[in-house]
């Protein structure tokens, strides 16, 4: 795909992963409605990106957000969709676990009411984690939503095609999800990525540049592309 001139849209797009993806697709000529709860997060976006508010949690903003945007080519989503329980699940709330897949109703909400107004030539990404194949202690809603999201994607690809939708999954990526600092920021990644083939956080850059390969790329459905650095495989 060529996207200069092309539209994208990119829910959770005023931050971390989704923001660097905005960013990318603009320098290569896209024009880019970045997307969130709260776009003023975003700060300065460079020309190319206009900010917009909708909930991908909310079914009926988001289908009229997508019928004022319409047609568009590039449909991203990275939003995180709200919570999230991290813990041992037999000790795990489970109003929390179960809270944990509004991750996954968010982009059930982007590809249901996205895809009809996207072109036939049109690109869907979305957004995993290295937990829905390689899940540490902790970790189970990751992975159960991970995993769910992944699942989605491959079944949903031969009902949307020739539209194309595929996933990208994150390893540790140092994103403002994480709020240390400083020392005890740089503990944190190194400890979390030590034993990983490449032992340092990803970024946000990086990720991005996975999201834009797989827009880019028009011999890619329903698949996954890992950039974690190697995690899956220490």
């Amino acid at each position: 795909m060529d996207v200069s001139g092309k539209k994208a849209l990119i829910f959770g797009g005023t931050s971390g992963i989704g923001l660097a993806a905005a960013k990318q697709l603009a320098a290569l000529g896209a024009n880019v409605i970045a997307v969130s709860r709260n776009p003023d997060k975003a700060g300065d976006v460079p020309a190319g990106v206009t900010l917009a508010k909708c909930d991908v949690c909310d079914r009926e903003a988001m289908q009229k957000f997508f019928a004022e945007h319409a047609p568009f080519e590039i449909l991203i989503s990275a939003a995180t969709g709200g919570s999230r329980a991290i813990g041992p699940f037999l000790e795990m709330d489970l109003d929390g676990y179960q809270a944990s897949f509004d991750k996954l109703w968010g982009y059930a909400n982007v590809v249901r009411y996205g895809a009809e107004h996207l072109t036939d030539d049109g690109a869907i990404v979305l957004v995993s984690g290295s937990p829905a194949r390689k899940c540490k202690p902790g970790q189970v809603s990751l992975s159960s939503v991970g995993a769910s999201i992944e699942a989605m994607v491959r079944a949903v690809a031969p009902e949307l095609a020739p539209k194309r939708i595929n996933v990208v999954s994150p390893g540790q990526i140092d994103t403002p999800m994480v709020t240390l600092e400083g020392k005890e920021r740089d503990a944190l990644y190194t400890k979390m990525t030590e034993k990983h083939l490449i032992p340092r956080a990803g970024s946000a850059d990086e990720v991005a540049q996975g999201v834009v390969f797989m827009v880019l790329n028009d011999f890619v459905t329903g698949t996954t592309i890992d950039v974690d650095g190697g995690l899956l495989l220490s």
